[in-house]
């Protein structure tokens, strides 16, 4: 059994098991990530693993925020890099959300892994909700719809961008094509209905 010979504190040791997870599925995919495949990767015992992780599951929806938390750290300072129109604001939110799709192919095998789980269905509609305020306060400014109207919009953009990003990961889209075709998406959510006042 292999051990760590540096102590590390509590918060500093989820991170590096953590890192050591997005390895493993990295190069062996879920299905190569256990509590004791982690534990021999990241060179620990596996009660140190299992004080962090109670289950395979446990390990698995932590490593799903973890990359939602990355994921949305990117957009956010891809955001405020933007410029100030409407479509620059758009191929911003379009980029970044595409290159999460492309740059870590282990959240949708996570997401993958989870289906069927309660509590992962609860977590992705809180991480949902919380995508959707993102690009809905990205937008704002560059719309005259209703907060609802908008709201409603994004999730609708958010629908299509997965659609799409899963074209992109099967090779039947460039992300190219797939950053030009949602930032279309996204600037026409910004127009009011026709004949609506």
């Amino acid at each position: 059994m292999a051990t760590t010979t540096t102590r590390l504190p509590k918060q500093a040791r989820r991170e590096q098991l953590l890192d050591t997870a997005v390895a493993i599925v990295r190069a062996r995919g879920t299905d190569g990530l256990t509590l004791a495949t982690l534990a021999e990767a990241a060179g620990v015992s596996r009660p140190v693993v299992y004080g962090h992780f109670d289950t395979r599951p446990g390990l698995l929806l932590a490593l799903y925020r973890r990359l939602d938390e990355r994921h949305r750290a990117a957009t956010a300072r891809a955001l405020r890099a933007a410029g100030t129109t409407a479509d620059e604001v758009a191929r911003v939110m379009s980029a970044a959300y595409f290159a999460c799709a492309t740059d870590m192919p282990e959240f949708a095998a996570v997401s993958a892994a989870l289906r069927g789980d309660p509590e992962m269905e609860a977590i992705q509609h809180e991480m949902l909700d919380g995508y959707t305020r993102v690009l809905a306060a990205a937008l704002a400014p560059h719309s005259d719809l209703s907060a609802e109207s908008l709201r409603l919009r994004c999730i609708g953009v958010l629908g299509a961008a997965g659609a799409i990003a899963a074209e992109l990961n099967r090779g039947r889209s460039t992300a190219v094509e797939a950053v030009n075709a949602l930032t279309d998406l996204i600037v026409g959510t910004l127009a009011p209905r026709a004949g609506r006042h």
